[in-house]
């Protein structure tokens, strides 16, 4: 399943809640944390199960709770609880600073018979610092890079070029890369501003990253289109792998495509622009 869009929606906001899954994001986060109020955590939770319970869609969706030994157990109680269960995909972990972080929460899901990978979202100076073990830890299925909070743990201030943030951007999915989970690129705030959107968006792809947080659904087409292979390089992608499979065949180790010799990095770009047309659905 890809994660080129992972779409926030507020869990005391029923309505969003039974919008989200129509607007065509990869995946869903019901948000049990940062955008609900102290006083209406219960109210949210209530609004997370029900909408869970009465899910029928093909996007991934997940719950992000407050972090362990801090309300996670409450918000697990909340969502883990009859129907509501099997609507669950996964579980998002907010300001992951370290791998017991990741597993706590996971155990704690497994004491409520649920078995439920974790995004976990890297946040703060020490997530950064530890991201390749939060990355490598058994319930991680993603890294999630969270820029505004980074910034604001660290004292930065956020700028429109992001050079503040872009060692830890970087980290990031170097970390994800090496442990052989997603990584999705932190939010662009302004949803009105569609033209930067798809810059920033262009930039996490040169980074490397495989999909990127939105806020709005407005903003899920245009990420959703940047991290969808063009026709013209998924061609030549196929180019590159038939000529690899020519050259392995005939015992040569040096092959040309489009008049450009091909090397094992060059491969390695064609298998992952595959890899992603296949995930978004564009090639079998």
């Amino acid at each position: 399943m890809p994660r080129r869009s992972v779409l926030f929606s507020p869990g005391d906001r029923p309505e969003l809640l039974r919008n989200a899954p129509t607007t065509g994001a990869d995946t869903v986060v019901f948000d049990l944390e940062d955008a609900v109020a102290p006083e209406r955590k219960t109210e949210a939770g209530a609004a997370v199960r029900e909408a869970l319970a009465a899910l029928d869609t093909d996007c991934e969706v997940c719950v992000r709770v407050r972090p362990p030994g801090r309300g996670a157990a409450a918000d697990l109680d909340a969502v883990l609880d009859g129907d509501a269960r099997a609507g669950l995909d996964a579980l998002v972990l907010p300001k992951a600073e370290s791998a017991d972080d990741v597993t706590d929460l996971a155990d704690l899901a497994a004491e409520r018979d649920a078995d439920l990978p974790v995004l976990a979202l890297v946040e703060t100076a020490a997530g950064v610092l530890h991201a390749e073990a939060i990355a490598a830890a058994e319930p991680t299925a993603a890294l999630v890079f969270g820029a505004e909070d980074l910034a604001a743990d660290i004292g930065a201030t956020r700028t429109e070029e992001g050079t503040e943030v872009l060692h830890a951007r970087e980290h990031v999915v170097l970390a994800a890369a090496a442990a052989g989970v997603d990584a999705v690129d932190t939010l662009y705030t302004d949803f009105e501003d569609e033209a930067g959107l798809r810059a920033d968006t262009e930039f996490a792809l040169e980074l490397g990253y495989d999909g990127k947080l939105a806020i709005h659904p407005s903003q899920v087409g245009p990420i959703n289109e940047t991290f969808t292979p063009d026709p013209d390089r998924v061609e030549w992608a196929e180019r590159v792998l038939a000529a690899r499979d020519e050259a392995d065949a005939e015992g040569r180790g040096v092959f040309a495509v489009d008049g450009e010799m091909v090397d094992a990095p060059l491969v390695t770009q064609a298998e992952r622009v595959l890899e992603r047309a296949r995930a978004a659905g564009v090639r079998e």
